[in-house]
């Protein structure tokens, strides 16, 4: 899901519309879910990826029009695996009926609210015809995020991880802004990574450019919400998000004050800043160390 700010545009490729699939690659063909919103942006992205025997990434939500468009892109072909990045209700709900009329495993990291046939660890190998797929462990967003990676195109899928046009919503406790921050910084030191296909929104170039910037804006929020933290602290992150996320409309407080929560949890583990209690109690007090 997206967050609440902005990011420069990188994209390339056709824009997604719902219900119209689009072959972006000779080997890719992309779906965009009917499930638009303020957070999905134009819906989910799900990814139809090899030739003769293929891997379907993200299958989405449980719409029924949906399905029948993916199952109409894969035709009579061989399926390998349903692929889930993380178990999010836009991403993964969609993945079990798939796979029982594909006859295909159901496969992830796995997590509690999502069951998977074959767990996929950090290397783990699909087969899509002569696209191999390799699983990378990419937690922050969700702890079981994985983004998929395909070494002989250099294009990796990347659910939730980076998207078109925005920042994610970092959620704790499932997300973690320090395991977020890292997992971003692994894409930007990739130098085999040349296209990013997202989970939300058109194909991203330049990824090294775009793990970047979302850095750079992470970190200039970090600067903020630190501020704000000095200037009105002590303070839980829902009496701070006004002050931290003052560019953010009403409409959107529920995932500013999760992220701003976020932030706050990283600062202490910077040694920034200290919290009353427990690391994932929503109601800890936060105060600014004097470093």
């Amino acid at each position: 899901m997206s967050g609440p700010t902005a990011l420069p545009e990188r994209a390339l490729g056709p824009p997604c519309v719902p219900g119209a699939p689009a072959a972006v690659h000779a080997w890719v063909t992309r779906l965009t879910a009917p499930n638009p919103s303020m957070m999905t942006g134009p819906g989910t992205n799900t990814y139809v990826v090899g030739d003769d025997v293929v891997v379907v990434i993200d299958p989405g939500p449980p719409i029924a029009s949906h399905l029948e468009a993916v199952l109409a892109v894969i035709g009579g072909r061989s399926v390998a695996a349903v692929a889930v990045t993380h178990h999010h209700r836009d991403h993964a709900p969609a993945a079990r009926s798939l796979a029982a009329a594909v006859d295909a495993p159901v496969v992830g990291r796995g997590h509690s609210l999502l069951s998977v046939d074959v767990v996929a660890e950090e290397g783990s190998e699909l087969g899509a015809s002569d696209l191999g797929l390799v699983a990378w462990h990419t937690p922050g967003h969700a702890s079981d995020h994985l983004c998929y990676f395909a070494p002989s195109t250099g294009w990796l899928f990347t659910g939730d991880h980076l998207m078109q046009g925005s920042t994610v919503v970092i959620r704790p406790p499932d997300g973690d802004l320090s395991a977020y921050l890292a997992s971003v910084a692994r894409v930007r030191d990739d130098k085999r990574v040349r296209r990013l296909a997202p989970g939300h929104g058109r194909l991203l170039g330049a990824p090294t450019r775009a793990a970047e910037e979302v850095l750079a804006h992470r970190e200039q929020r970090a600067a903020i919400v630190l501020e704000a933290l000095r200037q009105h602290g002590p303070a839980t992150a829902a009496d701070l998000r006004t002050h931290a996320y003052a560019d953010v409309g009403p409409e959107r407080s529920d995932v500013a004050t999760a992220t701003c929560w976020a932030h706050l949890l990283a600062l202490v583990d910077e040694g920034c800043a200290t919290s009353s209690s427990e690391r994932f109690d929503p109601d800890a007090v936060f105060t600014a160390t004097s470093t």
